[in-house]
């Protein structure tokens, strides 16, 4: 898939999970090739790329959403008409990853039970930062297991990816992957509808045909 900047268009890709865990640094680093250094809290932020799929345009909403529980009504206003949601997590993290688990995934399920779901793993580079391993382990623990996530991901229904905003290791594919499962549901959404409409006709046609019947 290629990209270049555009405006707002026909899939909607929203980024939930915990404060700090790089969804930002994600977006940014995929629309612009950079990298962030400095943290800035997000309270909602929208970004626009259009993409090449099939040798046809489609234009990409990317939604960041905050993780502070002050902004809980404004991140749930964002989640109308989501084609897909990606809950991150840090790796670095095990309380962010438990945040997917007990707060992020229900609440999306609760609000948008149809719309796909992937797990995606934050700051994947930091797994071979020696200092930072060695403070995780100072402190009694350690940087999310691969099995255990993917097994976790697999129960949940989710396909799981981890990616680095910083090296952009499998940044590209995190988008990718977002888009690819949007596209295929909306691809059943048509087929279903597809499929409805000649029921629908001839449920009408029938009720049409009673009431004929009935008047005379």
């Amino acid at each position: 898939m290629h990209r270049t900047m555009g405006p707002t268009g026909n899939l909607k890709c929203v980024f939930v999970g915990d404060s700090a865990v790089g969804k930002t640094s994600l977006i940014v680093a995929y629309t612009t090739n950079g990298f962030c250094e400095r943290y800035i809290p997000t309270a909602f932020d929208n970004y626009s790329v259009s993409v090449t799929v099939d040798n046809k345009p489609l234009k990409i909403e990317l939604c960041d959403t905050a993780g502070r529980s002050e902004f809980d009504s404004l991140r749930l206003l964002s989640y109308n008409e989501a084609s897909v949601f990606l809950l991150c997590f840090s790796v670095m993290s095990q309380a962010s990853l438990q945040s997917v688990l007990q707060k992020w995934l229900p609440e999306v399920h609760s609000t948008s039970p149809d719309v796909p779901v992937i797990l995606v793993g934050t700051q994947s580079d930091l797994r071979h930062n020696l200092g930072r391993v060695l403070d995780l382990k100072r402190r009694g623990q350690n940087p999310v297991d691969h099995k255990y996530v993917r097994k976790v991901a697999e129960q949940n229904h989710m396909e799981y990816i981890e990616c680095s905003a910083l090296t952009q290791h499998n940044l590209k594919e995190v988008f990718d992957l977002a888009i690819l499962n949007a596209l295929s549901k909306k691809k059943k959404q048509q087929i279903h509808e597809k499929q409805r409409a000649p029921a629908t006709f001839k449920e009408s046609f029938r009720k049409l045909m009673t009431m004929t019947r009935k008047l005379i």
